[in-house]
C-alpha cells in the first residue's frame, strides 16, 4: 500500500458484513487493499471511544458495517450502532475533523460485491481529504 492511499478501518459484524467481506474474497472481487477489518460479534458492540481510537491510531477513514436494518442477529444492535456513528460524526465535526471520514453501512452476508463497493466508496471519499495526522499511523 502506497503512502498516498488512505488507511481505512472497517468494524464489521460477524454475521453479515464480515461474511460479505469473506464472500468478496471468495469471489475474487478486487477492491482497494487499504482496508483493515475488525471483526465484531455485532455492530452493537461499537463504542464511540472505539471509533475515536481508530482515528487516534492513524486511520484516515472508518466505517461500521452491520446487518440490514430490522435483520440484526442481536435484534437492535445495528440500530444502536447507527446512533453511535451519528454521535461520533458530531464529535468529529467539533474537533475539526471531516465527519464524512466516518460512515455506517448495512448489508447482508450475500452482499460481497457491495462490500467491495463500500471499500471503494470510502477510499474515494477519504483520499481527497488527505491524512488525519492524529496520533500514530495504522500499519
Amino acid at each position: 500500500m502506497s503512502e498516498s492511499e488512505p488507511k481505512i478501518v472497517a468494524f464489521c459484524c460477524n454475521y453479515c458484513a464480515f461474511a460479505a467481506a469473506d464472500l468478496a474474497g471468495a469471489m475474487r472481487i478486487q477492491y482497494p487493499p487499504n482496508v483493515r477489518i475488525v471483526r465484531l460479534p455485532c455492530t452493537g458492540k461499537v463504542d464511540p471511544l472505539l471509533l475515536m481510537k481508530a482515528f487516534e491510531q492513524g486511520a484516515d477513514g472508518v466505517f461500521v458495517a452491520g446487518c440490514l436494518e430490522g435483520e440484526c442477529h442481536f435484534l437492535e444492535g445495528n440500530l444502536r450502532a447507527k446512533k453511535r456513528v451519528a454521535y461520533v460524526k458530531r464529535l468529529l465535526e467539533e474537533v475539526n475533523i471531516e465527519p464524512e471520514r466516518l460512515e455506517m453501512f448495512n448489508l447482508s452476508s450475500a452482499d460481497g460485491p457491495i462490500f467491495a463497493e463500500i471499500v471503494e466508496e470510502m477510499t474515494k471519499r477519504v483520499k481527497p481529504l488527505g491524512p488525519t495526522y492524529i496520533g500514530k499511523k495504522v500499519k
